[in-house]
C-alpha cells in the first residue's frame, strides 16, 4: 500500500484549515479522514500478520488495539476485514487509500464478497464504486442487497416462508394499557405499515406531534374507522369496545368530575377503569341500557320471548353478554367471543327466553352439541353442567366485576364490624 497519496491528502487537508473557506476546509479534511481509516486498516493487518504486538506485551491484535487505539475487539476485526477486502479488490482499495469512499463503503464490499460471491463483487467492482464515490453508505447498502437478491431470488421467498413460521401477534393488558408484542410476516407487515403510514402523517404544518405519538393515534384512528363501518355482524349485534358499568356511577361520570367511591366501570376484555376514562368513553360512544330489575319487573317480563322466535334477540345477547362479563360461561374458559345457546334446546320445546340462555364460545357450544358437555338450567341463572362420563361441574354463571367488588366491599365491612377474616 502506497503512502503517498494519503501523506498529500493530509498536505491539502492541512492547506484548506488555513484558508478560512470552511467548505473547502470540510472536504479536505472528510477526504484525509478516510485516506487514514484506509491506512489504519492496513497497518492494523500487518501488525496482526507479524504479531508485532506482542513487542508491547499484548497477546492478541485486539488486547493491543485496545490499549493503545481504544478501539474494542469489534471495531478491531472489522478494521482487518476491511484490509483483506482492499487486497482482494484492488480498484476498491486504490479509491479508499485516496480518500475517495469511506470505510463504511469498504465494510459493504466485505459483505458482498462474503454473502454473494467473490467473482461477481470483483466484476462489478467499477460500477460498485461509481455508487460508494458519490452516495453514503446506505444507499451502497441498499445496491448490494439488490445485486444479492438478483443473484439469489429463491432466498427471498424461503425468507417469506421462514417469517410466516415465526408470526405471533399478542395484546395483553397491563394496568397502566396494553402491551403488545409479536411478529408480523412480510405481507402482513407491509400492509399495516401502509396503513399506519396513511394515519399518520402529519395533519396540519404545525402539527409537532412525535413520531411514537402520530403512530399511535394512527392506530387509533384506524380502529375507529373499522368500527365505524362496521364488522361482521355477530347475530345481529355488531362488535365494539363495551364497557359495562352500573347506572349510579354512570351518572356520576357524566355529572361530576370527582369519584363517586361507587362501583367502578369495566372495559370489556381490559378489567376496571376509572371514572376520568369512563367519561371520555361516555362523551364519545353511544349507550346501550340494560335492565336487570325495576322494582317488581324483572328483566325477564321484558326481554323474553318464548318460542315465538328461534334465535336471540340483539336485547336478549347484550343481557347475556353483560351478565357473564362478555367471558364464555364454561368454567375455566376466557374467550369472549360468544354464541348464544338454548339450553333447553329450542327444537325440543325450549323457549327463548333470558334464564334459558347462556352464552359460549365457539368451542365450547360445540362441546354442547357434541354432547361433550350437558347444561341443565335451574333457574336464576343458575346451571348444572355434567360432562360426558356423569360427572356433575356445578356452575354458577361468572360473576361480574361489579358481583365480585360487592362481594369484597360486604366482606370487608364485615371484617371491620366483627374483627372477622376478610374474604374474597
Amino acid at each position: 500500500m502506497s503512502s503517498a497519496v494519503t501523506v498529500q491528502a493530509l498536505r491539502e487537508a492541512a492547506h484548506a484549515l488555513s484558508s478560512g473557506d470552511h467548505r473547502t476546509a470540510l472536504r479536505a479534511i472528510q477526504v484525509a479522514q478516510d485516506a487514514l481509516d484506509a491506512a489504519k486498516a492496513h497497518h492494523l493487518a500487518e501488525m496482526d500478520r507479524t504479531a508485532e504486538f506482542e513487542l508491547d506485551g499484548s497477546s492478541t491484535i485486539t488486547a493491543w488495539s485496545r490499549l493503545h487505539l481504544r478501539l474494542d475487539a469489534k471495531q478491531t476485526k472489522s478494521l482487518i476485514a476491511a484490509d483483506a477486502t482492499m487486497r482482494d479488490l484492488p480498484l476498491v482499495a486504490e479509491a479508499a487509500t485516496a480518500g475517495q469512499i469511506r470505510l463504511e463503503h469498504v465494510k459493504l464490499f466485505t459483505f458482498g464478497m462474503k454473502h454473494i460471491s467473490p467473482d461477481i463483487i470483483v466484476n462489478a467492482q467499477p460500477w460498485l464504486l461509481d455508487v460508494a464515490r458519490t452516495n453514503e453508505p446506505v444507499e451502497l447498502r441498499r445496491v448490494v442487497r439488490k445485486l444479492r437478491e438478483a443473484v439469489y431470488p429463491d432466498e427471498l421467498d424461503e425468507a417469506w416462508i421462514k417469517g410466516m413460521a415465526k408470526e405471533d401477534f399478542q395484546l395483553s393488558p397491563v394496568p397502566d394499557g396494553w402491551h403488545v408484542t409479536g411478529f408480523l410476516n412480510t405481507l402482513t407487515g407491509a400492509k399495516f405499515k401502509a396503513v399506519l403510514d396513511s394515519f399518520s402523517i402529519p395533519t396540519t404544518a404545525n402539527d409537532d406531534r412525535s413520531s411514537a405519538e402520530r403512530r399511535v393515534a394512527a392506530l387509533d384512528r384506524t380502529m375507529t374507522a373499522i368500527l365505524e363501518s362496521g364488522l361482521p355482524t355477530s347475530k345481529g349485534i355488531r362488535p365494539q369496545v363495551s364497557v359495562i358499568v352500573p347506572v349510579d356511577t354512570l351518572h356520576d361520570a357524566m355529572t361530576t368530575t370527582a369519584a363517586s367511591g361507587g362501583e367502578s366501570a369495566e372495559l370489556q376484555g381490559f378489567g376496571p377503569i376509572g371514572p376520568k376514562l369512563l367519561s371520555y368513553i361516555t362523551c364519545t360512544g353511544e349507550s346501550t341500557p340494560i335492565l336487570t330489575s325495576c322494582g317488581d319487573v324483572e328483566q325477564a317480563q321484558i326481554l323474553n320471548v318464548g318460542d315465538t322466535i328461534r334465535l336471540a334477540t340483539p336485547a336478549q345477547r347484550k343481557a347475556v353478554i353483560a351478565k357473564q362479563a362478555g367471558q364464555c360461561a364454561a368454567p375455566g374458559c376466557t374467550n369472549t367471543h360468544l354464541e348464544i345457546h338454548h339450553v333447553n334446546w329450542w327444537s325440543q320445546g325450549g323457549k327463548t327466553n333470558i334464564d334459558e340462555l347462556v352464552g359460549y364460545c365457539e368451542c365450547c357450544h360445540v362441546l354442547v352439541h357434541q354432547g361433550l358437555l350437558k347444561v341443565e338450567a335451574h333457574g336464576g341463572g343458575r346451571f348444572t353442567m355434567t360432562t360426558r362420563d356423569g360427572r356433575p361441574i356445578d356452575l354458577t354463571l361468572r360473576r361480574t366485576t361489579r358481583e365480585r367488588l360487592r362481594t369484597i366491599r360486604r366482606n370487608a365491612q364485615q371484617a371491620r364490624e366483627h374483627q372477622a377474616p376478610l374474604r374474597t
